[in-house]
């Protein structure tokens, strides 16, 4: 999808509220090659909306099925350095304004990557 983006002449961006220093293998880890801004201010989560998810949303019973399972097999998780109620989301920006969001109602909903790339591209 990047390659796409790029060949358009679309920058696709990247922003977390972590430090820099913690985005920076977030980045190598999900092989991101564009930019990743850091927003530890929370700004920009604040202009698209981009607000917390109530706990029983980020903590069902689903999600709480997963670390019983992991935990069952000797798995130890390790506690929470970030916000985990924080929402992430996507947006087109042209010309510094938000010409589209996608503000999700929990942590794993998020927009499809082909449909922003389709959006971003001018194919929506």
């Amino acid at each position: 999808m990047q390659d796409a983006l790029a060949e358009a002449g679309v920058e696709a961006v990247a922003v977390g509220f972590s430090p820099p220093d913690a985005l920076a293998p977030l980045a190598g880890h999900l092989g991101w090659r564009g930019r990743f801004l850091a927003d530890t201010e929370r700004r920009l989560y604040r202009d698209l909306g981009l607000g917390r998810a109530p706990w029983w949303r980020v903590y069902s019973p689903g999600t709480i099925a997963i670390y019983v399972r992991a935990a069952r097999r000797g798995r130890r998780g390790t506690a929470a350095v970030e916000d985990t109620r924080q929402l992430g989301g996507d947006a087109l920006v042209r010309e510094g304004r938000a010409v589209a969001r996608w503000n999700p109602r929990s942590p794993d909903d998020r927009v499809p990557a082909d449909e922003l790339a389709a959006a971003a591209l001018g194919r929506w």
